[in-house]
């Protein structure tokens, strides 16, 4: 059976290379770190790990944290404690409150951690239109509230599509606001180096934190914020899913770090992604832009019945439901691989094309966007 719907987007869950640093630090160490980063679990290897996420990101510091999940939540109750930090000695009045700006179709966890950040009654939420930069640009020349914050996942896990981030850029040169994006499909595999969409983008230096994770295209385990150090003291020292969290075992540290240098070194992985992206536009009319590839088919029972043939088929390809995405938008979520061939991908559309209706067209007739 092959993979379309994991996210180890580049294939090195298996490198050798990854693998190797794993065992031996298993070998050295044990699983450790047998505590929180704040309590004995931060070692060499998870500062060398943060140093190459912060090159990676183009960022002063880094911080690690369990999983991509609790990033988002760590660094949103942090900045739902700043406003008090502000005002030391009494509570914020409303107009010293932070207005917290997200996209409609924003990950769960920045959601989640959103809520969180609510319930501590220093911010004032405004959800915005999904990419609809004229919705946020007219709800922030509303507010009245002078820290403002922007937050979004950079290329979203369930449509594929891309945050308008030239448009972002302009929108917080106007009205100055903290730029966060949440660029965890996007890491390693976008840009020249893998600095994921502020590289492929060139707005590195107006993307003020970088939250992401070293599940997907890293193929590892854990998450990280890539921000400034005053930021990272900031979130270390009131990011509660950061605090009382054990933090990643040290193998997965040295394996993560091996990734990293792997995918900085083997560039064709990248390249090879992007073909694939390229291999199943040339061959439908679907108009795709990133390797995750979303096709709504309706109800729940249409998308079980198209995974199940497609599983039949030999491919492991995934039905979403509900609540991961609204009634009536049930789809099938294909993700391709620099792991994939040409052929696995014309099998696939094969396949799909016996259990939905898929267009057809020549091959060639399709182009990705030549950034990509």
């Amino acid at each position: 059976m092959i993979l379309f719907s994991g996210n180890d987007y580049l294939g090195l869950s298996t490198h050798p290379s990854v693998a190797t640093a794993a065992a031996k630090a298993a070998l050295e160490h044990g699983m450790g770190p047998r505590g929180s980063a704040l309590i004995c679990g931060y070692t060499n290897y998870h500062r060398l790990l943060e140093d190459a996420l912060a090159e990676l990101k183009k960022k002063e510091d880094c911080l690690l944290c369990p999983t991509g999940f609790s990033a988002n939540m760590a660094f949103m109750s942090a900045l739902g404690s700043a406003s008090s930090l502000l005002v030391v000695g009494r509570k914020p009045s409303k107009d010293e409150r932070i207005a917290i700006f997200s996209d409609a179709l924003n990950h769960a966890s920045i959601i989640d951690g959103i809520r969180l950040a609510e319930r501590q009654q220093e911010v004032e939420i405004f959800v915005y239109k999904h990419c609809d930069m004229v919705h946020l640009n007219s709800l922030l020349s509303r507010c009245k509230l002078e820290k403002k914050v922007v937050i979004t996942d950079s290329l979203f896990s369930m449509d594929g599509d891309f945050a308008p981030m030239p448009k972002l850029v302009e929108l917080r040169r106007e009205h100055g606001f903290l730029l966060v994006i949440d660029d965890a499909h996007a890491t390693l595999i976008c840009g020249e180096n893998g600095g994921g969409v502020p590289e492929l983008y060139q707005c590195e230096n107006d993307v003020d934190i970088c939250i992401g994770t070293l599940s997907k295209a890293v193929g590892c385990h854990g998450g990280f914020i890539a921000c400034s150090t005053k930021w990272r003291q900031l979130i270390q020292s009131r990011g509660r899913s950061f605090i009382f969290s054990t933090s990643i075992p040290v193998p997965i540290a040295a394996a993560a770090h091996a990734s990293l240098v792997i995918a900085r070194k083997e560039k064709w992985r990248r390249r090879e992604i992007w073909r694939r992206v390229h291999d199943f536009n040339s061959l439908t009319n679907l108009h795709i832009t990133s390797p995750i590839i979303s096709i709504v088919v309706g109800s729940e029972e249409s998308a079980l019945t198209a995974s199940r043939y497609m599983l039949k088929s030999g491919f492991h390809v995934t039905a979403i439901r509900p609540p991961t995405v609204p009634p009536n938008s049930c789809r099938l979520r294909i993700t391709l691989s620099a792991a994939h061939t040409s052929d696995d991908i014309r099998r696939l559309v094969n396949a799909l094309s016996q259990c939905i209706e898929l267009p057809h067209i020549e091959e060639e007739s399709c182009q990705i966007v030549s950034k990509l």
